[in-house]
């Protein structure tokens, strides 16, 4: 299996299993995603990438928490 169709495969896995989550459960979840990406990328070990991903799961999830905030303010 090519890497490109691999790499496709694991988005899409990824993408479906947010169906249903509220908007903290996705942030945390693309953060974290997001993070473990750029911890590797700069610290190029397993201690950044888990760095990156658990500073990136607190980012991500705070920022969805607003955001939930918010459409249930206006829904008010």
């Amino acid at each position: 299996m090519n890497k490109s169709l691999l790499g496709l495969t694991i988005a899409t896995l990824a993408t479906t299993s947010l169906i249903g989550c509220t908007k903290t459960e996705e942030g945390a979840a693309w953060g974290a995603g997001i993070g473990a990406l750029a911890g590797q990328a700069i610290g190029g070990d397993t201690g950044g990438t888990l760095i990156g991903a658990g500073v990136g799961a607190i980012v991500g999830g705070a920022i969805g928490n607003d955001q939930e905030q918010q459409q249930q303010r206006q829904r008010r």
